[in-house]
Formats: C-alpha cells, structure tokens, sequence
C-alpha cells in the first residue's frame, strides 16, 4: 500500500486519520472484516451522503475549540447541543480546525448549514446549551467581532445563529440565570444579551426539565416514528429518577456546585438503539472522598444504564468517565470532544478501553488530537480513531447503525473510515472499512 504525502499540519491535526485510515496497525478488537457491498451507503474518499427520510444522524463536529453535535432525527427534525468556540494560541489547546481563517462557531454553523440542506431543512429546530463554560458556548474576548446591531459578540452559539435561525433554546438557567449564584461573567453576560435579543425575534427559550420525555421531540412528523424519545437526565444535580418523570436531588441543601457539575444531560431512544450525551459531568475524585454528592456522572449513568454509544463526559478528562460511570453506561462506542492536551487524560481512558468493567469490544473516537498527548498517554494507539468528524448514522427504525469519520481538515466531508453496521444493543454484525 502506498501511503500519502502528509504535510507537517495534517500530521498535527491529527494522527487519527492514519489511524482511522488504516495506515498504522489498529489493535485487535479495531481490525474487522470489511463492510458488505450492501451497507456500504457511505464510500472511502467520496462526500459523505445525504440524510434520508427515516434515519437519524448524529454529528460530532470537529474544530479542535469547543464541543458542537448536531442531530438530525428521523422526520428531519434539527437539534443541536453545545456551540463551543474557545480563542487564543494557549499551548495546550489543540489548533482550530479546519483553520483558523474562521471561528470555530462559524466553521459549526457553515457544517450544519450545508448537512441540514441535504435535508431540505434551514433552520435548528432546538439548541441545548449543557451549561455556561466558553468550550460549550462560546468565548468572549475584548477583540471578538458584534453581530449587527451591537448587542453581543459574535462567538460560539452566536455566530451559529448569524447562519441558521433557531426556533428554540434550552439552558439551565433560564430565566434567572442565578444558580447556584448569579452567572455573569463576560461569557454568560454575552449569552444572556443574545438569548434577549433571540426572545424579542420571536425565539421561544426554556430551562430544560431533568425527568422530562417530551421536552425534546419531534416536530415535523412525530406520529411515523413512535419510537424515538429523548429523555432529559439530570440538570442542575436534579437528577432522573428512573420512574415515570420523578427526580431527586444530588446537591445538599447550601451546596455550591462547580458550573460543570451543573451540566445538563440527555438519552436518545430510537427503535433498539441509544445514545448518551452528559456535557462536562464529573465525578468526586478531585475532593478524595470528601462531598461525595460531588460525584455527579456515577447516578446519572446508573439511571440511563446500558447505551450503543456515549459521549464522555467533560471531554474524558481526568475528574469524569471514571469505572463506575463507564461499567454503566458499557457502550459499543465512545465520542470524546477534544479542545486540550488531556483530552483524554490517561484514567478516563484506561477506564473506557478496560474488559473488567465490561466484557467486549468497543470503539473510542475523538474528534482532534494534540499531538504532545499521543505521546504521553500511550494507550491513545488503542483508540479506533482520533481526528475527524464522527457521525453516527442509525439506520430507519433504530436496529443498526454505523460510525463514519470523515475529514475536518475542510469542508469536503470526505469519508475516512467508515465502521459498522452494528446491531443496536451492543452486538456487532459486520467490520469496518477505511481508506
């Protein structure tokens, strides 16, 4: 196999793609037999294809800034969680992708615009911000653009809204934005004057409900897909409690929570399969057994139980994903939003590759990768890929799906690899293909 010519900044932006497109050896559980003729719908080094009518799409957007999934549901109905945009040369963060001759909210928006038109769709239905931190809303900077009009900086979540409208917005905080103390610093400040200016547009904005089955559903065409369900997890340490819409509080009466254990969460149901998504959820293994209502992710994985695939919470950084949360969830595959070199640190990730928590194969993507990290969390190589925008594609009716990795080095949505199909309910059927 000859291999191609890689420039210094593809290889920065991430040596995943090798991985993904079989170019360096993937370990054991990682090498499958190819995919069938026949579910091949999505094709190595051709577009990504089209959403259809039936399935249901979720993309995890890749800019290395701030975390970013779109979903497009069975009717077509458009969601998306988190606009994260964070700005600067930090050292640590991992370099804007595809580049930086734009900000990451508008290389998230330009990506929605052009997948939701395949859709025939031009608009977000709902946007669910997990809570008020700049990498899952966006950042405000003395130099950051105004949108017209001059009310708030364009960053994040804003300029997502400078290219698609949004119908509808969902935080932790609304209306009085004051738990568990008032929130307003410069980057909740500029949200909340958007979110004002959004509200006197004609956008409806509400505080998303832990317990709640129909907050979050469809809106095109509900009636031809009875089994899809969105089932609000926890916000606020108001966590689900498994029966009926009844919750319970995790934080004791006077507790200050951190902004990330504050975080909002969700489980998609369609037909047998399911995904999870917890924003920055920790655990309590900073405070060494000290307020263990710290500990956040452990009851909220236990009440979603067994998933197909899951988000890692707080980016598999070193305080979430920790056993008990991951022997819970025990997914096929795991997405880690990356903006930082710990993303993942070495803990979460030994946690999420580990047989004793749960038998099996499973696959770990991320969507960047700061090269400095694959060098010293070794393990990284065990990684099904680690650059790339990763898009779980369920197939009408929920009974299988895949996971396609395609190019964020611009914006031709090139297939990298593509894995699967996989039967929902953890039970592989078939391989994976990769360039």
């Amino acid at each position: 196999m000859t291999l191609p010519h890689f420039t210094r900044r593809r290889f920065l932006g991430g040596l995943g793609t090798a991985l993904a497109a079989g170019m360096l050896p993937l370990p054991g559980w990682a090498q499958r037999a190819p995919v069938a003729a026949s579910a091949l719908v999505d094709r190595i080094r051709e577009p990504l294809s089209g959403w259809v009518p039936g399935m249901l799409d979720i993309h995890h957007i890749g800019t290395g800034r701030g975390n970013a999934t779109l979903i497009v549901c069975p009717d077509g109905t458009a969601m998306m969680i988190d606009a994260g945009a964070i700005d600067g040369l930090d050292k640590y963060l991992i370099d804007e992708l595809p580049n930086a001759s734009r900000r990451p909210g508008e290389w998230v928006g330009r990506y929605a615009r052009r997948h939701l038109a395949q859709a025939g769709r031009h608009e977000l239905d709902d946007f669910i911000l997990t809570h008020f931190h700049r990498d899952h809303m966006g950042e405000c900077l003395p130099d950051t653009p105004l949108a017209p009009g001059g009310h708030y900086a364009l960053t994040g979540v804003t300029d997502v809204a400078q290219l698609l409208p949004i119908r509808r917005y969902l935080d932790r905080g609304y209306p009085d934005y004051a738990f568990p103390q008032a929130l307003d610093d410069p980057n909740q400040r500029n949200y909340r004057a958007f979110i004002q200016q959004e509200r006197a547009r004609g956008a409806q904005v509400e505080r998303f409900r832990a317990g709640a089955a129909d907050q979050l559903r469809l809106r095109r065409d509900a009636a031809a897909y009875p089994g899809f369900a969105i089932r609000n997890l926890v916000v606020n340490g108001e966590v689900w409690t498994g029966d009926g819409e009844r919750t319970r509080a995790l934080f004791p009466p006077g507790a200050v929570p951190t902004e990330n254990q504050c975080s909002a969460a969700l489980r998609l149901h369609y037909g047998a399969f399911t995904y999870y998504s917890g924003g920055d959820l920790s655990n309590s293994i900073n405070y060494y057994d000290e307020d263990p209502w710290r500990d956040v992710e452990t009851p909220v994985a236990q009440v979603t139980g067994a998933v197909d695939v899951a988000v890692a919470n707080h980016h598999a950084y070193a305080d979430a994903m920790g056993p008990a949360c991951v022997r819970a969830l025990r997914p096929r595959a795991f997405v880690i939003l990356t903006n930082d070199s710990a993303h993942p640190s070495v803990s979460p990730l030994e946690n999420m590759l580990s047989e004793r928590l749960y038998p099996g194969p499973r696959d770990i993507y991320a969507t960047a990768m700061k090269p400095e990290n694959i060098v010293a969390n070794k393990r990284i190589r065990e990684m099904t890929s680690t650059n790339g925008h990763v898009v779980v594609r369920v197939a009408p009716g929920g009974a299988q799906y895949r996971i396609v990795v395609t190019d964020n080095s611009d914006e031709s949505d090139t297939v990298l690899a593509v894995h699967g199909p996989y039967a929902s309910g953890r039970h592989a059927t078939q391989g994976s293909s990769s360039a």
